[in-house]
This record gives structure tokens, C-alpha cells and sequence, in this order.
């Protein structure tokens, strides 16, 4: 009796990438090298369908995919085409929002991450630091300052309050000098500014309040008397432990299990 053996696939079949994606990573590869600068027009369409030998469609089919990566844009009218853009981190932190929103990420999720990133971010600062890294850090906490003395000791504007509370944290993630921790706060900057900002926003004890911040920007103030002393080891267990401290008040309530999709809802 004869059998047929079955031969498994050697491979998937692959899609062949269109000749409008190719020209596009092309230009993107250029944009991203600097070899094309932020501003800079795109020869016209006539001289680039005649470099990649293709019709006006493919061109433009390539366009309108940097176009949707904030790449390019199109500028309209006789001195109009196709400017270069400066790639902008909040393109990717929109995605990145949405994804996270997609999969019901909590904002529990989202401070986990935070609580690993940042104090180690404040070790590396701490090693790094230079006098205008220490000026742009003293500066937020005196804007800080000023915020609750404005208001006469009661609860700071919750719009200003997030704002800067959230550029200090930019500031430790920026300066660690390690772009891609960098890059990875950047991104979740939406999301945890409009959390801070809900958060502040909701009624508060009127004798507890304003020394809730008081204690924020003391901590705060802490951590650059660290990072000017060069303390890593001290500048990361602080900021941990502040930031510990401070997710149990953000997170409290039902807020830990809030979805981020919540938030913008």
C-alpha cells in the first residue's frame, strides 16, 4: 500500500513591499540621517518621478505615507510641495497612547513602568549632572513654590500644578542623558499629565492639601540636593521612595484600576 507523505512549507509567502513603500523609506532614511532638514522643500514631483522611475500616483502614494509619520507635509499653490518635518516625539506617543488604550492598559500599568524607569533615570542624572541641569531643576521647583504661594497657601492651579510637577519628571528622564529612557517618558506624557491633572483637580481636604504639595516640592528639592552632590545611589532610592509614596496618594481609590482609555473618554 503506497503512502503520500505530506511535505510541510519551507516558508510563508511573503508580501513584496509596493514601489511607493520603497520610496518612502528611502526618503524616511534620508530625513531621519539629516541628509533632508526639517524645512527643507523635496525637489518637484516631475524630478523625483523621474529619479525613481515612477508614475505621478506612486509618488504620491509614498507622500501620503510620510505624510501620515508627520514627515512631510504638503504645502499647496505655485510655491507649494513637499516640506521636510522634524520628527516629533509626540507622533509616536499618540500611537503609543492608543495602543495602550487598545489593550485596556491600566494607569496601575503605566506608574509600574514609571517606578522602574525614573529612579534609575535619577541615578544616571545624578552621575551626568551639569549646572543647567541643576539651574532648569531648581527653577521648576521654585515655579512650584510660587504656584501654592499665589493661592495663599490653598491648592494650586490642578493645570499648572501638572504641568510643572510633570516637567521636573521630563527633566530627570531627559537629562539622564539616556535617550531611549528619554524617549520611552515622552511618549506616556499625555497620559500621566491628564491623569495629575484629574487627580489634582478632585476635592481636597482644605487643611491637608496645600501641605500635601508642600511635602511634594520638599522632596523634590531633595532630590537636586542629591544629584548636585553626585549621590546616584542616594538620588535613585529617593526618587523611588518618593515615587512610591506618591502613586499610593495618585492611585488611591479606584483610580488604580482606571483604564487609561478612561481618561480621555
Amino acid at each position: 500500500m503506497s503512502s503520500t507523505n505530506a511535505v510541510a512549507p519551507v516558508g510563508e509567502l511573503v508580501r513584496a513591499p509596493k514601489t511607493a513603500e520603497l520610496i518612502a523609506t528611502q526618503l524616511r532614511r534620508r530625513i531621519v540621517r539629516r541628509e533632508l532638514t526639517a524645512g527643507e522643500l523635496l525637489p518637484p514631483e516631475t524630478q523625483l518621478m523621474e529619479q525613481f522611475g515612477v508614475s505621478r500616483p506612486t509618488l504620491r502614494e509614498a507622500f501620503r505615507i510620510l505624510e501620515t509619520e508627520n514627515l512631510i507635509t504638503i504645502r499647496r499653490g505655485s510655491r507649494g510641495g513637499a516640506q521636510v518635518l522634524a520628527p516629533d516625539v509626540s507622533v509616536a506617543a499618540r500611537y503609543v497612547g492608543l495602543l495602550l488604550q487598545i489593550q485596556g492598559t491600566t494607569l496601575d500599568d503605566v506608574y509600574e513602568a514609571r517606578m522602574i524607569a525614573e529612579p534609575a533615570c535619577a541615578r544616571m542624572l545624578a552621575k551626568r549632572r551639569t549646572k543647567q541641569d541643576l539651574a532648569d531643576l531648581t527653577e521648576v521647583v521654585e515655579q512650584l513654590r510660587s504656584a501654592i504661594d499665589s493661592r495663599d497657601n490653598a491648592v494650586p492651579d490642578p493645570a499648572l500644578w501638572s504641568r510643572l510637577t510633570y516637567r521636573f519628571h521630563e527633566l530627570i528622564m531627559q537629562r539622564s542623558r539616556n535617550k531611549t529612557l528619554a524617549v520611552q517618558g515622552a511618549v506616556l506624557q499625555d497620559i500621566v499629565a491628564t491623569h495629575l491633572e484629574h487627580r489634582v483637580s478632585r476635592n481636597f481636604d482644605s487643611t491637608e492639601s496645600p501641605e500635601r504639595f508642600r511635602r511634594a516640592i520638599r522632596a523634590y528639592r531633595k532630590l537636586v540636593t542629591l544629584v548636585e552632590a553626585g549621590d546616584a545611589d542616594g538620588a535613585e532610592r529617593h526618587w523611588r521612595n518618593h515615587m512610591e509614596a506618591a502613586a499610593k496618594y495618585l492611585l488611591k481609590d479606584e483610580l488604580h484600576n482606571k483604564p487609561v482609555v478612561d481618561l480621555f473618554g
